[in-house]
């Protein structure tokens, strides 16, 4: 399929080369034309504008959003509401809050444009294992673009999961899970590092110990593993954890359906709390950001 890609951060540029190397033709747009010039050298073919982009696609159109969630994205929808023609489809591809998803629909409907909207998970290792895709919108539109899906994704790593707005609040309770779950480890290993026993234990080995048969065994332990390998003490890392707002929106949503998630919202306000504190288990949040999404994280001044 042809599809236009517009975005070349940490996860669009390797979401481009994923396709293209599944066969796909990739024309792809960023801010920066150097990331645009970047990817030509992978195969695809580059606009340095919306309106070169928009003509160089063949109709019906597909335009693949991957830009930060807020005025980025809407910015870009408002000026390709403007570009494209009945039929065209745009693809929101970033965090964004799913009520930004009902209304981006809403206000493309007129015109006939169609509107998905897809959870994106995998961070930086994505290009090589694959990205997992939660997907909202219309069912037809759907189905048309399965062969993307198909190529992003692992084997059974996406979902329809229902109507517009469905994959981003999919993708928001994942990412409160998510934060649960990191903290949770961290509090772990930080209780394993203050021990008597701390001293003599290798966290590495720790971490790789319990993802073989361990009811505790994930991903992330495996990044874990990566980043004591790195620096066992995690001490070249100040425990500063951002948030990047689907732990919020998550905490919020909780709240409106009166739903209990006192373990998600306790994991969003330990994050609050690690840029006054500097704590071992919040430098293991902040490593775990960094080896899965490459997360920036900030470098500890220590003697």
């Amino acid at each position: 399929m042809q599809i236009g890609m517009i975005g070349l951060g940490r996860m669009g540029m390797n979401m481009a080369k994923r396709l293209l190397k599944g066969g796909h033709k990739v024309v792809a747009y960023n801010r920066s034309p150097d990331r645009t010039k970047e990817i030509i050298v992978q195969g695809a073919q580059g606009a340095y504008a919306l309106q070169e982009l928009v003509d160089i696609l063949k109709s019906p159109r597909v335009l693949w959003l991957m830009l930060p969630a807020g005025q980025p994205t809407d910015r870009h929808i408002d000026q390709l509401s403007g570009l494209l023609n009945k039929g065209d489809i745009i693809v929101e591809g970033g965090n964004s809050f799913y009520q930004d998803d009902l209304r981006h629909a809403r206000e493309l409907k007129p015109g006939g444009i169609h509107y998905l909207d897809v959870g994106v998970s995998g961070g930086i290792w994505g290009l090589k294992i694959g990205y997992c895709l939660m997907i909202g919108g219309e069912r037809k539109i759907y189905r048309r673009l399965e062969p993307l899906f198909k190529t992003l994704a692992p084997k059974d790593g996406y979902l329809y999961c229902g109507e517009t707005g469905a994959g981003h609040f999919v993708k928001m309770t994942h990412n409160g899970i998510e934060y649960g779950m990191m903290s949770a480890y961290g509090e772990g290993f930080e209780l394993l590092q203050e021990s008597p026993y701390g001293k003599n234990l290798d966290l590495a080995k720790v971490a790789h110990l319990w993802n073989q048969g361990s009811v505790v065994r994930s991903w992330l332990l495996e990044l874990a593993e990566s980043a004591f390998k790195k620096d066992k003490n995690l001490s070249s890392l100040k425990g500063y954890v951002e948030d990047s707002g689907e732990g919020r929106w998550t905490v919020q949503q909780a709240v409106e359906m009166a739903v209990a998630a006192p373990v998600i919202a306790a994991s969003l306000f330990q994050r609050f709390r690690s840029r006054k504190i500097d704590s071992f288990s919040d430098r293991m949040l902040a490593a775990l950001r960094n080896e899965f999404g490459g997360h920036a994280v900030v470098k500890a001044r220590r003697k």
